[in-house]
């Protein structure tokens, strides 16, 4: 089974990068349900690292936005939801529910293993952003992801006294098309790719 080209359009080649959006407020059941379609993405053993957080108050976009780029502000504020897309340090810790055929917990505890659990977390929770960004557009949403911000401020803000850390934000909600920017090229297949 494959899906038709207007999905393929929806999720691809149509869908861009937002940086306006519309006055159209976004539901915690449609947040519910991109996080249903966004879990079911293959992890390493079934890891699961990723933690969201939705900024969705005046209040929260406020604190977050002590920690913006200038150029980001705009954006951020005018979105009907924010996501602090990160991930648990100690993700492991969930592994026996996750993983337990392979006792994967016992390779990830222990300070001397916090560096590979630290790169698993990271890789990981990456891979279930994209997913996420995917799942957002899969149901009729739009999404303007960013890394313009200080990570270590959000992560004092949102995260104190936790094992959760920030890697991207991505404003969601109905995009507003008037300020987009032509489409930017991309990478063709000779130069991106090889066969062998």
């Amino acid at each position: 089974m494959t899906l038709e080209s207007t999905s393929l359009d929806l999720l691809f080649r149509k869908a861009r990068t937002y940086h306006g959006w519309q006055d159209r407020q976004v539901s915690a059941e449609q947040l519910e349900e991109i996080y249903a379609l966004t879990k079911m993405g293959p992890t390493s053993t079934n890891c699961c690292p990723a933690r969201y957080t939705f900024v969705m108050s005046r209040d929260a976009k406020e604190r977050l936005k002590e920690a913006l780029m200038a150029a980001n502000v705009p954006q951020t504020m005018a979105a009907p939801v924010t996501v602090i897309m990160g991930y648990d340090e100690e993700f492991w810790r969930d592994l026996d529910d996750l993983s337990p055929q392979n006792k994967a917990r016992t390779w990830f505890e222990g300070e001397d293993r916090r560096d590979f659990a630290l790169q698993t977390a990271k890789l990981n929770a990456t891979l279930q952003h994209g997913y996420f960004i995917m799942a957002a557009r899969a149901c009729g949403l739009d999404c303007g992801p960013m890394a313009g911000f200080d990570a270590a401020r959000v992560d004092a803000l949102f995260f104190e006294g936790t094992t959760w850390r920030s890697q991207i934000l991505c404003n969601i909600g109905v995009g507003d098309p008037s300020n987009l920017y032509p489409r930017a090229p991309r990478l063709s297949l000779e130069k991106a790719c090889q066969f062998i």
